[in-house]
């Protein structure tokens, strides 16, 4: 495969990723409510999704001026894991520190991570507002936890990252748009 092959494979996926209509206008709208509000949008993933959590936090909290949070500190979570469960590492934060009317973004590439899993069904026992990314499986289990649930078609990790941080540029850039 060529450099151009891949850019343009890559452009192409973007017209199959999969929510239900009106959900990145009403993500839109939900964040900024969230932030006028003074309520908190928390990022959680892991691997390549957890430097898009991180990634994404730094943008929405320096560009967008929400109050914004991840849960990607090593120590936080290796003790969580080794104590409690890695299934329990994003979860326990999110009751500790979400409240009803939190926003959070859960990503996952498979769709499948225990963690994440547990951190969007916590969230979801609280009360807070949780919009999923993933991809791979159209049947995977993160998929159908969310308010807002965007799905990208597609088995290879490179794809559905790139695409999970470009969805999430796109609602912040149009969200900054809108203050100007």
């Amino acid at each position: 495969m060529t450099l151009q092959a891949y850019f343009s494979d890559l452009g192409d996926l973007g017209a199959h990723v999969q929510a239900p209509i009106g959900a990145f206008e009403r993500v839109v709208k939900l964040s900024r409510e969230v932030r006028a509000h003074g309520d908190r949008v928390f990022f959680v993933g892991n691997g390549g999704s957890a430097a898009i959590a991180s990634h994404m936090t730094t943008d929405w909290l320096k560009n967008g001026k929400f109050a914004a949070l991840c849960f990607n500190d090593g120590s936080q979570i290796t003790c969580l894991a080794n104590d409690l469960g890695y299934e329990q590492s994003f979860a326990n934060p999110i009751n500790a520190h979400g409240r009803r009317g939190d926003l959070l973004f859960a990503i996952s590439s498979s769709g499948k991570s225990p963690n994440i899993l547990a951190a969007a069904h916590a969230a979801n026992q609280i009360g807070m507002h949780t919009v999923t990314l993933s991809g791979f499986r159209s049947d995977n289990p993160l998929r159908g936890m969310g308010d807002y649930n965007f799905y990208v078609p597609d088995m290879s990790y490179g794809y559905v990252e790139i695409a999970h941080l470009t969805i999430l540029h796109a609602i912040l850039d149009t969200i900054i748009e809108g203050d100007q």
